[in-house]
């Protein structure tokens, strides 16, 4: 007992001590921890230096990782916010499944594999990774942007589809029989189990939550923790995945008065076991099998840069998105995700998939998670490329003509304001509020739809193209204002603007001084750096609070603002 003691403790340490090495090492080069995680599995795995002697303990823990994290996911679900990305998350989110799974099947089938394999090969590499999207774009300051609220809305169907999956996909490793009677049992052994969940969700849950609450804040937390592990054990019970368990669990729990504590309470265990279960899955990765079939490897890898990029960046264009928030949805979208991880396990325990399909599935994951960065850094610069081509050029101006209807062409000495959602918003009511003469150029549907509404002069397109702000009269413009949170769109905006009238007054957005630096070479008469400006306006408030006239705080603030200007 001891010796298997200390063997555990060893294991463990070695799986944390590299997550913690291999995390820090992907912050440097800026990648998602997820793929450090993931990395240090496969470097201390059987198929790497083999350190860690007991795997099958580490794979225990790592699967209640998997029910945290989709405990989690249920605490964090709310209608309201699938309300709010709307049909093209919603309608194009489960036509982008489906259709990717179609494109699966059959590339599935070309290589030989049976139809139920092909069928649950084709919906794990539907889906994509929430957290290495979300992680890039709040970098980049793009989560509000078009492109970033149609990935994250399509990433959250995507993560709802999950559950469906998990149930009915399993039922295709059936042992022959009718698979419509089996899929059906499974059917109603979630119903039956959604039914006991709900019934205790609504009746027992609030009232055990709230009794534990008023006594002791770590008994709240053994509760929720014992809630969640509670329900993915009775699914098991009922030959389902306790992942849907947990989930389920979540969901109900989420929607009483106790859900923000419990999911604040429960988020660092979760991170700490789901980095096991990345761990975990580096370790079960076969590069042997990798090097070995590096064709096949490859052929998956190119259809999901190609096809899957093609299919997930269709689907904005079909719901009256541009061509650049369509082309940047694709490529963020083109991964697969962390939840087909879970999926690979669901069907490689249902004997659904084999070891090889599983082992050609991690090993594409993990090479377009890596990709996945690179080049979402670069899509700005690739979009200007493409965009020049023939075709592509066609479909830029499909979504830019037929506007004139909705603005004064004869427009002049206006403010052009280059935007993407709230600022816009901002900017127009003060200069309609002192008359001053504009027109807005976004990206956003909502936001045109609703400046227009009001009577606003607004183009829907992207304020990079030189043909965009040729027809908002920049010519004859008397100030520009790019308030865009990308840098790349900014410094493009800027270039095109300065060709058409070089001597127009520019005012930009910048997130440091490299950018203000650069901006200002290039002739922007002013920069504003958001950071900055809340660290001035918090100053501003404290500085009054300790009792300094206004007067002296306009002063000091003056100052900082010179010294924080790139001469």
């Amino acid at each position: 007992m001891e010796e298997l003691g200390s063997s555990f403790g060893l294991d463990l340490i070695i799986v944390l001590v590299s997550a913690v090495l291999a995390g820090l090492l992907a912050r440097r080069f800026r990648l998602p921890l997820l793929l450090g995680y993931l990395g240090a599995g496969i470097a201390i795995g059987p198929n790497g230096f083999g350190l860690v002697q007991s795997p099958g303990v580490i794979e225990s823990m790592a699967t209640v990782g998997v029910i945290l994290l989709l405990f989690t996911l249920g605490l964090d679900f709310s209608l309201d916010e699938l309300k709010r990305v709307g049909k093209v998350a919603v309608l194009g989110g489960l036509i982008q499944i489906v259709v990717t799974a179609g494109f699966g099947f059959l590339l599935g089938r070309g290589l030989g594999w049976d139809i139920n394999a092909s069928i649950f090969f084709g919906f794990m590499v539907s889906l994509s990774s929430t957290l290495i999207v979300l992680k890039i774009l709040m970098d980049k300051g793009e989560a509000e942007a078009p492109h970033g609220r149609v990935m994250l809305g399509i990433l959250l169907v995507q993560d709802i589809c999950l559950i469906p999956l998990m149930i009915i996909l399993p039922a295709l490793g059936g042992e022959g029989g009718d698979i419509g009677l089996t899929i059906g049992v499974a059917f109603a052994k979630a119903a039956a189990f959604i039914l006991a969940m709900f019934g205790l969700g609504f009746w027992v849950f609030p009232r055990l939550l709230g009794r534990v609450a008023s006594h002791s804040h770590e008994l709240f937390l053994l509760s929720v923790i014992t809630l969640s592990l509670g329900a993915a054990l009775g699914a098991t019970a009922l030959g389902l995945s306790p992942a849907v368990g947990a989930f389920i669990a979540g969901l109900l729990i989420g929607q009483s008065m106790y859900a923000k504590q419990a999911l604040a309470d429960i988020i660092p265990l979760r991170d700490i076991f789901g980095a096991l279960f990345f761990v975990s899955l580096g370790m079960l990765a076969n590069l042997n099998f990798a090097v070995e079939n590096i064709g096949l490897v490859l052929l998956v890898v190119v259809f999901l840069l190609v096809i899957k990029s093609l299919v997930a960046g269709a689907v904005p264009w079909l719901f009256g998105y541009t061509f650049q928030t369509s082309f940047t949805t694709g490529i963020g979208l083109m991964q697969i995700g962390e939840f087909s991880f879970v999926l690979a396990g669901v069907g490689l325990a249902s004997s659904v998939i084999s070891d090889s399909i599983y082992a050609i599935t991690i090993s594409s994951a993990v090479i377009t998670m890596i990709i996945t960065p690179f080049a979402l850094s670069f899509s700005g610069a690739a979009y200007r490329k493409v965009s020049q081509w023939p075709l592509a050029s066609k479909l830029v101006s499909l979504r830019t003509s037929g506007q004139a209807e909705f603005m004064d062409l004869d427009i002049s000495n206006h403010a052009v304001i280059c935007s993407q959602g709230g600022v816009a918003k901002t900017l127009t009511r003060v200069m309609n509020r002192r008359n001053f003469p504009f027109l807005v150029i976004d990206l956003d549907p909502q936001t045109i739809a609703e400046l227009r509404r009001q009577k606003a002069p607004a183009i829907y397109g992207d304020a990079a193209n030189p043909e965009i702000l040729r027809f908002a009269r920049l010519d004859k413009a008397r100030l520009l204002i790019c308030a865009m949170p990308g840098f790349a769109d900014t410094e493009q905006v800027v270039k095109n603007a300065r060709k058409i009238n070089d001597r127009l007054d520019i005012v930009a957005r910048v997130s440091s001084d490299i950018q203000a630096e650069k901006l200002k070479k290039m002739g922007v008469s002013e920069v504003v750096q958001p950071e900055f400006e809340v660290g001035l306006e918090l100053s501003r408030h404290a500085m009054h609070r300790f009792g300094m006239t206004t007067i002296e705080i306009q002063y000091i603030l003056n100052s900082l603002r010179n010294m924080g200007k790139p001469e």
